[in-house]
């Protein structure tokens, strides 16, 4: 039995580190979403039946749709200073919580979704893919903080 001592290669850029928690943060995400809507689905089925499925699944799309939005932020601002990336993050979360808030005002409203499945599913997505993106940040090997470049 051999024993691999090889580090790997740490990113060396703030845009490299960025990159690499993007990447893991949206697998994360992505799965423990999925999962948490699957279950939501099921138990909406055997609690409400048909409309509580169709609420699910709406409430869960919109939860995926939201947690692909952080990774999909966090690629986009990877090239920016860590200062500007602040003000971003930050006006990309009120915009989120705004488009969330529209779209269950605008989804509650369909007779064909049950709103508490809707509401609930949705709740239910959003907390587990921010845990799930907390978790893939300490699971990945990256360092947090960047010493300057050599160059400058």
């Amino acid at each position: 039995m051999s024993e691999n001592f090889e580090i790997p290669k740490q990113p060396e850029t703030h845009e490299e580190v960025i990159r690499a928690l993007a990447k893991t943060v949206f697998w994360a995400a992505v799965s423990s979403t999925v999962i948490t809507v699957v279950i939501a689905a099921v138990l909406a089925g055997v609690l409400v039946g048909s409309n509580g499925v169709y609420g699910a699944l709406a409430g869960g799309a919109v939860g995926l749709l939201s947690a692909v939005t952080t990774s999909l932020l966090m690629r986009q601002t990877a090239g920016m200073a860590p200062q500007k990336v602040l003000f971003v993050v930050l006006g990309g979360f009120a915009g989120k919580m705004i488009i969330l808030l529209i779209a269950m005002m605008v989804l509650g409203t369909i007779a064909a979704l049950h709103r508490n499945s809707l509401a609930f599913t949705l709740l239910a997505t959003i907390l587990v893919s921010a845990t799930a993106e907390v978790f893939a940040f300490r699971r990945t090997k990256v360092p947090t903080i960047i010493p300057a470049s050599k160059e400058g």
